[in-house]
């Protein structure tokens, strides 16, 4: 596939915006978003729904390479998803928020639709061979098992695939990937909402440098909390800390164990919290630091859909 990185045209395509957070933008500087996928991707539409139209997208390969952006710039910002609600947790994306010195300063939750799209001029006879990122062909699993004529095809990116059979007008192939990207390149859409599950979201997370965080956020206004944390290999350690977030009050809303390297049987904890009260928040990691090793606050932000973020 041919790659792609910055200067990515966001025009000629209109999105539903909501909930966009009260970031400092001006018609003169736009800023900066790091995505990992083309134009039209589900990064890109929540980028816009997220950050408000007046974004100069970077578009990136990897997930590597949008941290990558974000450490030679200080003022470029970044969109990773986090998790699915069926494909489950992006587990990489875990250890590059860790290695990186970037703090979480919002989230958002996008529905994920997907269309099949093809070249204007063909049909469904036409089409012998239907291209997709792995995880999109899953999510329509049902839909292609009506279609056993089609042949499969995993591809690194869902707006990828529509552009590549755009501009080089591959006739007898089909995209899998959400309408609007389908537009963007011009194919048409055989038929929409194919996914087998209409309660699919995705959960992505807005990133900046850790210096430049707090001009994109009030801590003080924050309600959630995302902290990573080992623990000594003895008995009820967890139960120690969960106990402690119990008594302040505080509401776990995730908890993702992931293996330390080199370590046998010794795991990194990801914990998402929410909490009505930062200060009483803050008592408790106090309250916690003590148990735990290497303790880190990956970010305290808004909640997606709370009355704190508007």
């Amino acid at each position: 596939m041919t790659p792609y990185k910055r200067s990515c045209s966001t025009s000629g395509t209109s999105y539903f915006i909501f909930n966009v957070m009260n970031y400092t933008t001006s018609p003169e500087y736009p800023l900066k978003v790091a995505i990992q996928g083309a134009p039209g991707s589900f990064h890109h539409i929540a980028a816009r729904e997220h950050f408000g139209t007046n974004i100069d997208l970077i578009c990136c390969n990897t997930f590597e390479e949008v941290f990558r952006e974000m450490r030679q710039d200080d003022s470029v910002m970044g969109l990773v998803a986090i998790e699915n609600t069926i494909a489950g947790s992006l587990l990489h994306n875990y250890e590059l928020l860790r290695e990186h010195k970037c703090t979480i300063i919002g989230e958002h939750k996008l529905r994920i639709e997907h269309c099949i799209a093809c070249l204007p001029h063909e049909e469904w006879g036409d089409l012998k061979e239907v291209n997709s990122h792995p995880v999109a062909l899953q999510q329509c699993r049902h839909y292609l098992s009506h279609h056993p004529s089609l042949k499969v095809v995993e591809a690194e990116d869902t707006a990828g695939v529509a552009r590549r059979i755009a501009e080089q007008q591959l006739s007898g192939h089909a995209a899998i990937c959400h309408a609007s990207a389908a537009k963007q390149y011009g194919l048409k859409v055989l038929e929409n909402h194919i996914e087998d599950n209409k309660h699919n979201f995705t959960r992505f997370l807005a990133l900046a440098d850790e210096w430049q965080a707090d001009r994109y956020r009030e801590v003080m206004q924050t309600n959630k909390s995302s902290i990573v944390f080992s623990l000594p290999h003895e008995e009820g350690s967890l139960s120690q800390v969960l106990s402690i977030f119990s008594f302040y009050k505080i509401n776990l809303t995730k908890i993702q164990s992931l293996p330390i390297i080199g370590h046998e049987w010794q795991y990194l904890f990801y914990v998402d919290v929410t909490y009505p009260d930062y200060l009483r928040y803050r008592q408790s990691i106090d309250a916690v630091r003590p148990l735990t090793r290497d303790l880190r606050i990956l970010g305290e932000y808004p909640e997606f859909g709370s009355k704190k973020q508007t």
